[in-house]
């Protein structure tokens, strides 16, 4: 870790685009000069209002990258084309002259506000042109003037002032410049704080776990050297690692046992060479290692997208899965067959945040009374989040040390279209619409799948909301069920895009079977889903849950049920009731019927004449075809006789 900087790549690819600067400030404050002085190494003697777009050469800086500066007018008449070139910027050089303070105070009072009102969120360099002119009799210190405008605009990445004329520090404002595109301090090192940033320790703590190759928790000077060669293709001295670990014993004495260099010293070098501006090492490093600007694994680290129509879904491979339980039983320390939230944050640690800290996923799996995890409920979550977001599931499969091919660990399902033709789904991973009236019950179902006590406190759900668990099948099979949660008033909003269905394998239609206005609510919006089913070909199977069977049924609700499901050609509602409960095997029947996805598909009453008339076309058709038939066969039969009768005359 001796040597720094190298052509790391341009952030978030693996090119090398070039870098755009955009140069902004007050009038007179000297930008086509620092331009013009960068580009051609001599003070320009006359200049245009505005320049064009000036490219400094590729070799100017060791990291090679092109760099394009892109000068503006700060005239109010050019306000439109100056936001449009600002909001292209990749870092933006903010201008001000030495021997004119009033432009130095536009900076905090215009020019940074204005940046924040456009949402540009690029790096700032503040640079202090003319310094030749500025009057030497009252001496200031850089640092001192600029402090309070850094402490309130953290964008700010580094102050600088130069001269045009005397060619003063002319190639270190764009050097600067670019170094803060390239090699940016903020998503590493906060500053108030004087610290790492998480997401940057949970990278340096995987690139750690993967560079000690005997897993003894310290990097060996061997471990050490191939590191060094690794990221900077060039090995080290044994001197050179003797001095690295003095560096770090002297100020942290668990920084370097007798095995090597511990994960604490590894990251308090990190800190160091950051905290000196050779952020250039801290980046290649993280480069090397796959890493983007976000401290994220950078797209060609993952799958390409995924090829797939809008009835396919995305599975873990049985492979990733194995890979999963391996995990889960590593990190669960004391071996209770549960994963606690402590060793739940242990095993996400090399990852840039638990990817299920927030909705969906937060609370979607069945957990302790105490929110400890058991293995179904973790390999729940994470059938979820690939159906949700496959590609994100396998990025974060590799944070925890999935080495295989990222696109071993997923597979595309078959169509369900297909599935219905051949009557039989192969899916390992079910998704079921919920559907009902507002307190039906929905929520309650979704509670009591994730084996949580009932209560009789009612919220409204006004957001859709997941429940995820593992259902034992008769025949001794384990399939993951999805409920997805559709509030009442959401349905309209789904059912609007033709291919909302497509993604379902199964829906259920809660209703409270004491509540006769519930029932035909429950039934509308049963006729609602299928008619789309219907109309869009993406027909699913459907079940009606009558829930609350506790309470007393309304006097005609099963004739009014039986009625309804017959004539849909559906399976009677089935009764449960959560509070007791008594759930009548509802799980494992969505699971079956969501299996054989031919049965239980409803069929309305405009279903069933558009069939009817389908079948008087194909008929028509074939009669006419019939009909044509012998009118051909008829005129050749003329023909030959004709013929023939000419013949013999």
């Amino acid at each position: 870790m001796m040597a720094g900087g190298g052509s790391a790549a341009r952030a978030n690819s693996g090119g090398r685009q070039p870098v755009r600067i955009v140069v902004a400030g007050d009038r007179g404050t000297g930008k086509s000069s620092l331009i013009v002085t960068a580009a051609a190494d001599t003070f320009p003697t006359s200049m245009p209002p505005v320049l064009p777009p000036t490219r400094l050469p590729d070799d100017l800086y060791p990291d090679r990258v092109p760099l394009t500066i892109i000068d503006t007018s700060s005239s109010t008449e050019s306000g439109g084309k100056l936001a449009e070139e600002l909001k292209r910027a990749d870092a933006v050089v903010l201008t001000y002259a030495c021997d004119q303070p009033a432009t130095l105070d536009r900076l905090s009072t215009f020019w940074l506000p204005e940046l924040r009102r456009l949402e540009v969120k690029v790096p700032v360099i503040v640079v202090g042109c003319k310094l030749d002119l500025r009057d030497e009799q009252h001496p200031v210190s850089l640092e001192q003037v600029m402090s309070p405008i850094m402490q309130q605009f953290r964008e700010i990445e580094t102050c600088i002032e130069c001269s045009a004329l005397k060619q003063i520090q002319i190639p270190e404002v764009f050097y600067y410049a670019q170094k803060a595109v390239l090699h940016p301090t903020a998503p590493l090192f906060d500053q108030e704080e004087q610290t790492l940033k998480p997401r940057c320790v949970r990278a340096l703590k995987r690139i750690f776990i993967l560079c000690d190759h005997d897993r003894d928790g310290a990097l060996s000077d061997a471990e050490l050297n191939d590191f060094q060669v690794k990221c900077f293709n060039a090995p080290l001295q044994p001197s050179e690692i003797v001095g690295v670990k003095r560096v770090v014993q002297e100020k942290l004495q668990d920084g370097v046992n007798d095995r090597g260099l511990t994960l604490t010293g590894f990251l308090f070098l990190h800190a160091l060479f950051i905290e000196k501006g050779r952020l250039e090492t801290t980046w290649t490093v993280l480069r090397k290692f796959g890493y983007n600007n976000d401290i994220r694994l950078s797209d060609d680290q993952l799958p390409p997208p995924i090829r797939r129509s809008s009835d396919q879904s995305v599975e873990l491979t049985n492979e990733a899965v194995e890979f999963l339980k391996g995990i889960f039983f590593l990190f669960d320390i004391d071996g209770d067959g549960m994963l606690r939230p402590a060793e739940l944050e242990d095993l996400f640690s090399t990852a840039p945040e638990s990817p299920w800290s927030q909705a969906p996923y937060e609370k979607a799996s069945e957990q302790t009374a105490l929110g400890w995890l058991l293995l179904d409920g973790f390999l729940s979550e994470w059938a979820l989040l690939t159906l949700l977001d496959p590609i994100r599931s396998v990025e974060n499969l590799i944070y925890l040390g999935y080495a295989g091919d990222p696109s071993s660990a997923i597979r595309v399902t078959r169509r369900r279209r297909l599935d219905r033709k051949k009557q039989q789904s192969e899916r390992n991973v079910f998704q079921c619409f919920v559907f009902g009236p507002k307190k039906a019950g929905k929520s309650a179902l979704l509670n009591s799948f994730l084996a949580r006590s009932f209560s009789d406190d009612y919220s409204l759900t006004t957001d859709e909301r997941y429940a995820v668990n593992i259902v034992d099948q008769p025949v001794g099979t384990k399939k993951t069920l999805v409920l997805r949660e559709i509030p009442e008033h959401g349905v309209s909003k789904l059912l609007s895009k033709k291919e909302s269905l497509a993604a379902c394998d199964i829906a259920v239609f809660v209703h409270d079977s004491s509540d006769e206005s519930s029932w035909k609510r429950s039934a509308e919006l049963l006729v609602e889903v299928a008619s789309h089913g219907e109309a869009t070909g993406y027909e699913v199977p459907c079940l009606i849950v009558a829930a609350k069977d506790d309470l007393d049924p309304y006097p005609t609700a099963i004739q009014d049920s039986t009625r309804v499901s017959q004539d849909m050609g559906i399976e009677a509602p089935i009764p449960i009731s959560t509070k007791l409960g008594d759930f009548n095997n509802v799980f494992r029947r969505i699971v079956t019927a969501a299996e054989h996805p031919h049965l239980s598909i409803p069929e309305t009453e405009a279903g069933r004449s558009r069939k009817h008339y389908h079948r008087l076309i194909n008929r028509s058709l074939m009669f006419v075809s019939v009909g044509a038939a012998v009118a051909v066969v008829g005129l050749a039969a003329y023909r030959v006789y004709a013929a023939r009768k000419n013949t013999s005359s």
